[in-house]
């Protein structure tokens, strides 16, 4: 436990509980989470602060397991107004990294933008799409990234060209320890209705085959070459089956067989033990070895 902190203009929390800050609603305490004020703020706590503590990022919690003994160190979320502005210029779109994916989809179309559309199917933040480059119904974040500010582990400004993240399928190649601050996209102008016609399309379509209301964490797993996680889910029985690992229990949807959901009262344990045995009942039948695109942080429980 590390107790000797910076001061703060922000709000830093000691031993705050992370489950209510995650769709799943599970998982420990953070030893510190950290709200900054704004960049400066942020950035003169890590300058100030003992490197050996570690840091952890947390967005709006969607895609990401806290297991049930807490995080150590530091747990940085960037919330609120400060973080989550959106603007537009011509065919440029730029959003702070703690914006809704689906308010920068909204912005998009009430400024005439094409290609970011997509954003409205990604229930995350603009901070996590880069990190993980984020996409869906055939789109990615590399596809429209332009560039990129954030600051690094020691309170330095970084800024990146499109090019610097070496992205892949769900895959960055940027150094770990940046936090992002914002980033600057270019579409293609397009008449306002025409955009929002396929934002509503998509939405719609999202909250037909996604349990869009449930506990849940996005999609769970990602999609090995070849193949698409679901099917291989929904073939190998596990659609809706309910798999108690400690107590509550955690199950795959049975809308849809690549989100998994806490229906109940499940622990991070459950939830991330789902996880493990369907991976290892795929990889048995199939031999087919699953990869999570869920982030799984922190410690088990004691």
């Amino acid at each position: 436990m590390f107790d000797d902190f910076p001061p703060v203009r922000g709000k830093l929390l000691l031993n705050e509980p992370l489950g209510p800050y995650t769709w799943f609603r599970v998982g420990g305490a953070a030893d510190a989470l950290f709200l900054p004020a704004d960049v400066d703020d942020l950035a003169d706590f890590l300058k100030a602060l003992d490197p050996a503590v570690p840091v952890t990022v947390l967005g709006v919690g969607s895609n990401v397991i806290v297991r049930d003994g807490g995080v150590e160190g530091v747990v940085i979320r960037l919330a609120g107004r400060a973080w989550g502005q959106v603007t537009a210029e011509g065919d440029v779109i730029t959003a702070g990294a703690g914006a809704l994916d689906a308010m920068v989809a909204k912005a998009s179309a009430k400024a005439g933008i094409a290609g970011l559309e997509f954003y409205a199917g990604i229930p995350g933040t603009i901070g996590g799409a880069l990190t993980m480059n984020a996409g869906c119904y055939g789109s990615e974040t590399k596809d429209v990234l332009v560039s990129a500010r954030g600051v690094n582990r020691g309170g330095e400004r970084v800024e990146f060209a499109l090019t610097d993240f070496g992205y892949t399928y769900r895959h960055s190649q940027a150094p770990g320890d940046v936090i992002w601050l914002e980033a600057t996209f270019r579409g293609m102008p397009d008449d306002p209705a025409a955009v929002q016609a396929r934002i509503d399309a998509i939405t719609a379509r999202r909250e037909q085959t996604q349990p869009i209301r449930d506990k849940t964490g996005g999609s769970t797993f990602k999609n090995p070459p070849g193949h698409s996680s679901w099917q291989l889910v929904d073939a190998a029985g596990w659609r809706g089956k309910l798999h108690a690992v400690t107590g509550g229990g955690a199950m795959f949807s049975a809308l849809h067989s690549n989100f998994m959901i806490n229906p109940g009262d499940a622990t991070a344990a459950d939830v991330e033990g789902l996880g493990e045995a369907v991976r290892a009942d795929v990889l048995a039948k199939t031999g087919v070895q699953l990869e999570w695109e869920i982030r799984r942080i922190g410690r088990p429980a004691a």
